[in-house]
């Protein structure tokens, strides 16, 4: 297992939540999963060298770089990598397909980023425009900010930090770097070497790596916390039908029905506790989706091919399967509690602060989030504070930075 600079087939367009690779991954999938937590633990804990990358909430995500097919700049979003890849090389072609806030991004990408000197094709998130950096007074300090998202990020505003962001028209985050002689043949790489490009005062360049995780040590504490969490996780695994995961991972559409269910919880705040119950609860759930489908079918006929349907993914559920799933939950619970205690200690590499935006003021909250790959299956996955990011994210109540007057 390591972090970064490992070369995909897969293009960064989509991430799945590291308790998730239990759903979607099968047997490799779960072992992957648990080796990406005890590589941070390995890294965190000073056992040997490493690095991971913070997922910034930027919006929208940007692609920019050299078109292999003519060697013209262009910059795009993730139509890249359609069949026939959507480049954008002028402000025409940019208002020919988009409009809105998303077309005054690209077209600011396309007049600030060529003088980076971008080689190949690098993939990031942008973070604001001009007029998007605001002086607020947070908790007592003066701060330089800018609200992508849903997430407020902070610059003290005597930092040098600051001055440059001040002198900069757009600020970008990158993450990705692909490389291939086609857009369709591309593999990525997770990371971007920053200093390779340009310096520009016009662009506040940044990538989203995090360094020297050596140099903060997990207390003895804390290791026995994660390596405790991990043991029961590894215990569990063995415990739970190899033939129940490959199923699971063969029926993609069951596999996102209970990550959906799952979510459920997530946006009302609510942690999964009984997972006995929750099996229970799961089952009622799909029987009234299908029963839905059913009551809305205005011929017997259709109403035959939806009970048809639900009869089908009801067969998954025997009660052999059902110890297994609460196994899942199980399992995915201690991932959650593991990942939760990383994510702490990853937080204190950050050098921003970060606030989200409520009609009551500002309150503090941690990053997004951050990224580990899996060198077995070669893919991404997400390790983020879901009870806390994601219920933000979801919540009406937080304000998100596309959605302020500023914006409109």
């Amino acid at each position: 297992m390591r972090f970064l600079e490992y070369i995909t087939e897969q293009k960064n367009t989509h991430m799945t939540h590291i308790e998730d690779k239990v759903l979607y991954g099968g047997v490799d999938g779960t072992r992957q999963a648990i080796l990406a937590l005890r590589s941070l633990r390995d890294m965190l804990g000073g056992v040997k060298e490493g690095s991971s990358s913070v997922k910034w909430d930027g919006a929208p995500a940007i692609f920019a770089g050299t078109d292999p097919r003519d060697g013209k700049f262009f910059v795009a979003k993730k139509g890249i990598f359609n069949k026939s890849p959507k480049v954008y090389k002028t402000d025409a072609d940019v208002e020919a397909d988009t409009s809105g806030d998303l077309s005054d991004k690209l077209k600011l990408a396309l007049k600030y980023l060529p003088s980076l000197g971008i080689k190949g094709v690098i993939q990031g998130d942008f973070l604001y425009g001009p007029g998007e950096l605001k002086k607020e007074k947070i908790k007592g300090t003066s701060y330089i900010t800018f609200h992508p998202n849903t997430i407020v990020y902070a610059v003290p505003t005597d930092s040098p930090k600051a001055k440059e962001l001040l002198k900069s028209k757009i600020g970008i985050v990158w993450h990705t770097t692909y490389t291939g002689k086609s857009f369709e043949t591309m593999k990525a790489s997770y990371g971007v070497d920053v200093s390779k490009l340009n310096k520009t005062a016009n662009v506040w360049s940044q990538d989203a790596m995090l360094r020297d995780l050596t140099s903060y040590t997990m207390s003895k504490k804390e290791t026995e916390i994660v390596n405790d969490y991990l043991s029961e996780a590894g215990k569990l695994f063995n415990q739970i039908s190899g033939n129940v995961l490959r199923d699971l991972e063969k029926n993609q559409s069951l596999a996102q029905t209970i990550e959906t269910f799952n979510n459920s919880f997530v946006r009302r705040g609510m942690v999964i506790t009984n997972t006995q119950k929750h099996v229970n609860a799961l089952i009622r759930y799909i029987k009234n989706k299908y029963q839905k489908e059913i009551d809305s079918r205005k011929t017997e006929k259709g109403k035959q091919v939806q009970k048809g349907k639900l009869n089908e993914i009801l067969k998954f559920f025997s009660e052999k399967n059902k110890i297994n799933l609460k196994r899942i939950f199980d399992l995915q619970k201690l991932i959650v509690l593991a990942k939760l205690k990383i994510i702490n200690i990853l937080n204190k590499f950050i050098k921003l602060d970060t606030f989200v935006l409520t009609n009551n003021g500002f309150k503090t909250t941690g990053q997004e989030g951050f990224v580990a790959i899996d060198k077995l299956g070669g893919d991404a996955v997400k390790i983020v504070d879901r009870l806390e990011f994601s219920y933000n994210n979801f919540n009406p109540s937080i304000l998100k930075g596309w959605n302020k007057p500023t914006r409109a």
